[in-house]
């Protein structure tokens, strides 16, 4: 069993609407003591919106610290005061104008491990039909409908390079592979 460090302190650094940086102060076991720097979040979660045709829904939106566009699944921050759950189907909702009738759970990651604490819920979206929705100011989307094969040719070719977008198709991938299409 490996070595569990011991957190003394916890201090924030700098807190703003979205994260909260924090500096905590550890000691490992044998003694070593020294400082962590991270980012807190209340969360994430990542949709993946399952047309009948077994089509995916993806979102291409401008991310300014690579300063390129970027194709993604919905996602979204889950804010205080809220459950994964319903910032999911909030999510989906402004960030493609689609609702469903259908959220599923599917699992969990940490995008980032030795930088933040944060954990990426997954969803499934079925049921798809089109609603009345508006994104944040910040915000633009390109709504995009891919098959699976469709994709993988994207992830081939560095066309869809984000890591969370990444993770959560492997995650999906034996679900996604034996979708059924419905007509």
């Amino acid at each position: 069993m490996l070595r569990h460090w011991k957190q003394l302190t916890t201090t924030i650094v700098h807190r703003n609407p979205w994260w909260t940086y924090k500096l905590d102060t550890f000691r490992i076991p044998d003694g070593i003591s020294g400082e962590y720097h991270y980012v807190h979040t209340n969360g994430s979660c990542m949709i993946i919106p399952i047309e009948e045709n077994g089509n995916i829904i993806l979102v291409n939106q401008y991310r300014f610290l690579c300063d390129k566009e970027s194709i993604e699944l919905p996602c979204g921050g889950v804010k205080s005061g809220t459950t994964s759950e319903a910032m999911a189907k909030i999510e989906l909702e402004e960030e493609t104008g689609i609702t469903c009738g259908s959220l599923s759970y599917l699992g969990a990651f940490n995008p980032f491990n030795g930088v933040t604490n944060e954990m990426c819920d997954i969803y499934v979206a079925r049921d798809l039909r089109p609603v009345s929705a508006s994104c944040d100011s910040t915000e633009e989307f390109e709504v995009l409908s891919r098959s699976l094969d469709d994709i993988d040719a994207m992830v081939a070719s560095n066309q869809i390079w984000d890591g969370m977008t990444l993770a959560a198709l492997a995650m999906a991938r034996k679900l996604l592979m034996h979708t059924p299409v419905l007509h």
